[in-house]
């Protein structure tokens, strides 16, 4: 059987991206995105929900959302979940889920149409990883 990690998001900008590079070179920006749903309780109030993304993109697609991506931005990211994990210096295991980009729309600055392209970008090794 296949397996399937897919994930789509329509939401906010809550920072500017942030963009380092691997050692080996290869760019890789992380931004998060806040996504909110409401709905109506049974009892008639409206209640609202916000949940935010770590999101990160490698190659040519961190290049282009650190160019054209800018804080309270409305945007489309579509990736995979990932979950990596470390141990800082004092020992203790850390676990961190993000979302991996290959493909981010931005939703209203049309002079943006770049990044709307969406690039597929390939996983890098794990010794690759800047953090």
């Amino acid at each position: 059987m296949r397996g399937l990690n897919k994930v789509m998001i329509i939401g906010q900008l809550g920072r500017d991206p942030e963009m380092r590079y691997t050692p080996s070179g290869r760019p890789v920006t992380s931004f998060s995105v806040s996504t909110t749903r409401s709905w109506t309780s049974s009892d008639g109030d409206r209640r609202e929900e916000t949940e935010w993304f770590n999101v990160v993109a490698w190659g040519n697609l961190a290049e282009i959302c650190k160019q054209y991506l800018h804080k309270g931005q409305p945007i489309y990211v579509e990736g995979r979940l990932q979950t990596r994990g470390w141990e800082d210096h004092e020992g203790k295991k850390n676990f961190r889920t993000e979302l991996v980009a290959n493909e981010v729309i931005i939703l209203s600055d049309r002079r943006a149409e770049p990044s709307e392209e969406g690039l597929a970008e390939e996983m890098p090794s794990e010794d690759e990883f800047p953090f």
